[in-house]
């Protein structure tokens, strides 16, 4: 599930191989991530291992975490490097397979790919072949690799869950996979593509932990595992990524699985995909809680109405407790208003709150004081007003912190 609105795929990909070739041609400049050796020590990769890689591909790192404490990797095995880059991760895979293994390094920049065949032939590495190509259409055949490594290409990729399934495709049943990826307490809502660079050069790509998981048990993973967890944004040299970073609850992860025997049924997928817990979720992440408390609130009090009314005609008798009804709605408007109050951390505007107050308060008057429709419906209104309210100033807050509205302004003005 892709965590923004309004971006193609070909910006999304034209955004990130602009990015990484210049990673793969100018890896000493300055750029909002941190790369090069000192990166990859400070997220956790043994010396040992590090000391073994040639300075040219260690001079171009650029992962988000160290996959390999996720212990995927096998001697014999035949691995696949998914957005594998300067090729840190795929040559020290190579170590781990010994003489019996076979690394597939793949990349979508021709500049990285390029990079790491360069380094192979000058140092004449064996088994390893560098592959061109996209995450999203994996060129192997089903069930041909035994262990899957990755390092912060996921959060790159427009497509995840297409993503996820081709590794699940390629890899041989009871496969591993370990990966490091970036992931986000909440979710970008609002809309930029106006600018596709903000896909690599902050979090927009990236997915709510929680989904990320659950998108790869609901491919057939089993064992998802998070094995580790870093501030990787606190290592960037750009304060205004460290900002955007800490405004969505950015960080990195690593994460180790394997593969079932069998890919789930169409309608085990699908049930999964409509586990309520995940819209719930999501819903809240959103910021749209509110919203959804608001319609079951109006849909509780209007909806039972309809409800009590309609079943006598079908031969049916409903008695109606009066008391848990209004138990009910009193809790689901009460709740809402919860909802929008918490927006002021985010927007640090008490008007929304002010207008909840007012609708909530005419709702429960009217629902255990003096009853009155016309003073009920106009708290529900309310109500309404204040829910929206709280979403357009979260998405606006939300935009000046990625430079979309402050870009949008901008131009409006000239």
């Amino acid at each position: 599930m892709v965590a923004i609105l309004g971006y193609s795929r070909p910006q999304i990909l034209t955004a990130v191989q602009q990015m990484y070739t210049a990673v793969a041609d100018r890896p000493a400049s300055p750029f909002h991530f941190p790369v090069g050796a000192d990166a990859s020590r400070r997220l956790g990769y043994a010396p040992e291992r590090l000391a073994t890689l040639p300075t040219e591909v260690s001079d171009a790192f650029a992962g988000v975490g160290c996959p390999f404490r996720a212990e995927a990797i096998r001697r014999g095995d035949r691995v696949l490097d998914i957005g594998a880059g300067a090729g840190g991760d795929a040559l020290i895979a190579r170590q781990l397979t010994g003489p019996q293994g076979h690394v597939i390094a793949l990349d979508l920049t021709v500049a990285m790919t390029r990079r790491l065949q360069q380094a192979a032939e000058r140092h004449a590495i064996d088994h390893l072949a560098v592959v061109q190509g996209s995450a999203e259409q994996l060129p192997l055949p089903d069930a041909s690799i035994d262990s899957i490594t990755s390092n912060g290409a996921l959060n790159l990729v427009p497509d995840k869950r297409l993503a996820i399934a081709e590794m699940f495709r390629v890899l041989k049943p009871h496969g591993r996979v370990q990966l490091a990826d970036v992931v986000i307490h909440r979710p970008v809502s609002v809309d930029c593509h106006e600018d596709p660079r903000l896909w690599v050069e902050c979090v927009v790509g990236a997915t709510v932990k929680e989904e990320l998981l659950a998108l790869f048990e609901e491919a057939g993973f089993e064992d998802v595992t998070i094995v580790g967890s870093h501030d990787y944004f606190a290592l960037s040299p750009s304060a205004q990524t460290r900002e955007i970073a800490a405004g969505f609850g950015a960080h990195s992860v690593e994460i180790g699985m394997r593969r079932g025997a069998h890919r789930p049924a169409w309608l085990q997928r699908w049930w999964r995909r409509l586990d309520p817990r995940r819209w719930l979720r999501l819903w809240y992440r959103r910021g749209l809680l509110g919203m959804l408390a608001w319609l079951l609130a109006l849909l509780s009090c209007y909806g039972t109405l309809a409800l009590v009314a309609l079943l006598p005609l079908l031969g049916v008798h409903l008695t109606l407790d009066e008391g848990l009804w209004a138990g009910t709605i009193a809790a689901l408007v009460v709740l809402t208003l919860a909802v929008v109050a918490g927006g002021i951390r985010r927007h640090h505007a008490v008007g929304p709150v002010l207008a909840g107050s007012i609708g909530a308060g005419l709702v429960l008057y009217a629902l255990f004081v003096d009853y009155a429709m016309a003073l009920e419906l106009s708290g529900f209104l309310l109500l309404a007003i204040a829910v929206g309210w709280d979403v357009l100033l979260r998405r606006r807050s939300e935009a000046e912190l990625l430079g979309v509205g402050k870009k949008r302004r901008d131009r409006s003005r000239a």
